[in-house]
């Protein structure tokens, strides 16, 4: 990925040019249908997902193993979201870093996990039940 363009990285993952027609269902389909959850993330946001490899991931990847630099990843996208969210809302918000930290430990977990076999609606509700159970675990870690 080293000299690829924001658009070749879209159409890569997601099938379709940047902006281009269909190019939010496609995400949708290849997303929520992934055969695991480190695939879903492949295919989640790739505009998001194109600058977070290159200026986080990447970068990451030449000091640190693997493994952390995607939780470290993971951890700088949720600390953004939440930066976002305060900007928003004017007032400290501090949800998605660790929720996204719990999916980042999620994908590393299951890696060698694959439930391609299973149909589409399935691998759907398994990579949206990742999702709910990492909110879940952190809305509750933050009653604690």
């Amino acid at each position: 990925m080293k000299n690829t363009t924001l658009s070749e990285y879209v159409k890569r993952r997601s099938g379709v040019a940047l902006g281009g027609k269909g190019a939010l269902s496609a995400m949708l389909k290849r997303s929520m249908g992934a055969g695991n959850f480190g695939g879903f993330w492949r295919f989640w946001n790739p505009v998001w997902s194109y600058y977070l490899s290159r200026f986080v991931m990447r970068p990451l990847a030449v000091v640190l193993p693997n493994s952390l630099a995607i939780l470290v990843t993971f951890m700088v996208s949720g600390a953004l979201h939440d930066v976002a969210v305060s900007l928003i809302k004017w007032q400290l918000i501090f949800v998605c870093t660790p929720w996204f930290t719990l999916m980042g430990i999620t994908v590393l977990l299951t890696s060698k996990v694959s439930y391609l076999s299973y149909n589409f609606p399935i691998r759907a509700c398994i990579n949206f039940g990742f999702i709910a159970l990492c909110y879940f675990i952190s809305a509750q870690l933050q009653r604690i």
